[in-house]
């Protein structure tokens, strides 16, 4: 017997058990939700982001922006982060730019001024937009649906 699910305009996008592992160490200080909006892919990132979990961020992102469908975007909300290493920074730097090849966008959503900040003095305005909010940060005519 085979069972389908049908993809809701918004769900929640499960992730490969490596990463789950990874997540789920005792030891790790990153916590995330993803899921899917329309073409989009939404990553609610909280906790910390530094050389300690660099990787499991890098395989994040990774992952949710290969099932991010053009013209979608990859959103990442950053509001729920208490701190962002610049190996942070440098991760969503280079998955912006394979993003672009591939014709979609990651796009930063932050409460925190000093995301903004940051993205700006590191020169990396025009590769890593930073949203205010997610209904901001998602293509035109795609509402977030809850």
């Amino acid at each position: 017997m085979s069972f389908a699910t049908a993809e809701t305009p918004s769900s929640h996008l499960m992730l490969s058990s490596r990463l789950v592992s990874e997540l789920a160490n005792a030891r790790s200080t990153l916590r995330t939700t993803t899921e899917r909006n329309g073409p989009s892919v939404i990553v609610y990132a909280g906790g910390e982001v530094d050389a300690s979990n660099e990787a499991t961020w890098r395989h994040l992102l990774t992952e949710a922006a290969g099932r991010t469908s053009p013209p979608g975007a990859l959103v990442v909300d950053t509001s729920g982060l208490d701190f962002m290493a610049c190996c942070a920074y440098e991760v969503l730097a280079e998955e912006a730019e394979r993003c672009r090849r591939r014709g979609v966008e990651l796009r930063l959503v932050s409460n925190q001024p000093g995301v903004g900040r940051v993205v700006n003095a590191c020169g990396l305005s025009e590769l890593l937009p930073v949203d205010a909010s997610l209904d901001a940060a998602l293509p035109a005519g795609e509402p977030v649906d809850w």
